[in-house]
């Protein structure tokens, strides 16, 4: 691979020649691609196979948003329908999120965008299809090819075709997404998307990405997920005034031994070194950062009144089904017993150690727990978060 093809005109002539289109819609996009390929090129640290993932991601994502709005505008009835009003699941990484997500989607009431549906948005999804898509088979094989790549990850972030898919791959469309600082080396372009970015265009396309998801295939309601959320609840609410937030809390620093954790083991792919304590010294800010932000957006209001359901860690993986039915009940509705069956054949069928255990202490950061739990008081003390041990 030449080092042209990491640089913004090769990439964007590889996705316009691929797809035989040329309109991004709005500029938006354009920063936050430039930022993210300074950030490869500069910090990003890229063996060879890490420049070939690192190109393909970011073409993949370009061709993406060439097709959605293409089908945007040769269809404009798309960005007429509603999006109802969404229940998204936050909460930072490794807070229980994922399997919280898992469950909640196996209730019929709720649409949820698919790992499949979103890695090829178009042609947009059909009811009469949706379960025999070959698209489904198409995402079966990448995950395959990741899982050989990097062997293990299962065990660490459980995922697959037909499960739901996070928001990050699709904000990742506008190129403001923390999708790209869990998977490479790119501590200028975190900086800039976590204390600088303007997120509303980046929900703005969120929402042309769902509209185009529901448009042959709609549900009563989007359920949606992920940690990213958390640092830019203020764009979220801008762009959805009545979703509602499941706020999921744990020790953070058990989030943060985990988090650098999965970072290790998942930039091992694309990068020539990286450890725990490397990347725990990079997230131990953005990871504060965003416990922060989530306090201050409860205090001053940003969150609606009502518009915010917290869950601990501990309860959900004690009590699962009893924090789901709190969950509902907070939601004004009630959880059927066909959901609740689905849930439990679900719960059953994916046990936690499915693939594998993710063993990690915080003792391998190799930071001072007194001088990062000072910095994470706030947070503790604001939702009643209660301390683990951490090894």
């Amino acid at each position: 691979m030449t080092d042209s093809q990491l640089r913004k005109a090769s990439l964007l002539v590889r996705a316009t020649e691929g797809t035989g289109l040329s309109d991004f819609g709005e500029d938006s996009w354009e920063e936050g691609l430039d930022r993210l390929v300074h950030a490869l090129q500069a910090e990003g640290d890229l063996s060879e196979v890490g420049e070939v993932v690192a190109s393909t991601m970011i073409v993949d994502f370009l061709k993406s948003r060439l097709r959605v709005i293409d089908w945007h505008q040769r269809h404009p009835e798309i960005g007429t329908t509603i999006v109802p009003d969404p229940v998204l699941v936050i909460g930072q990484p490794r807070t229980g999120t994922t399997i919280l997500f898992d469950l909640l989607a196996q209730d019929p009431r709720f649409r949820v965008p698919l790992t499949w549906e979103v890695a090829q948005p178009h042609p947009p999804p059909e009811t009469a299809t949706y379960l025999t898509d070959p698209r489904i088979e198409d995402a079966a094989i990448a995950q395959a090819m990741s899982e050989s790549l990097n062997p293990g990850f299962q065990s660490i972030h459980p995922s697959g075709p037909r499960r739901g898919q996070e928001c990050v791959a699709i904000t990742a469309g506008d190129f403001r997404s923390l999708l790209f600082s869990t998977a490479f080396h790119v501590p200028s372009y975190s900086r800039w998307l976590l204390w600088e970015a303007d997120m509303a265009p980046a929900y703005r396309y969120h929402r042309k990405f769902l509209q185009l998801l529901q448009w042959r295939h709609g549900g009563e309601r989007w359920l949606l997920k992920s940690p990213a959320h958390q640092w830019c609840l203020g764009a979220v609410f801008a762009e959805y005034p009545n979703a509602t937030i499941v706020h999921t809390h744990r020790d953070p620093l058990k989030v943060l031994a985990s988090t650098a954790s999965l970072t290790a083991h998942l930039q091992r792919i694309a990068r020539e070194h990286t450890s725990i304590p490397i990347q725990a010294t990079e997230w131990v800010d953005y990871l504060v950062e965003g416990n922060n932000r989530s306090v201050t957006v409860r205090e001053d209001g940003t969150v609606p009144a009502g518009r915010a359901i917290d869950l601990h860690f501990g309860a959900v993986m004690r009590d699962p089904w009893g924090s789901i039915s709190g969950v509902y009940e907070q939601m004004g509705t009630t959880l059927d017993s066909h959901a609740e069956d689905a849930m439990r054949t679900f719960y059953d069928d994916n046990p936690v150690d499915k693939h594998g255990v993710h063993r990690y202490t915080f003792s391998a950061t190799g930071l001072e727990v007194g001088e990062v739990r000072r910095r994470t008081q706030r947070y503790e003390d604001y939702f009643k978060v209660p301390q683990e041990a951490l090894g």
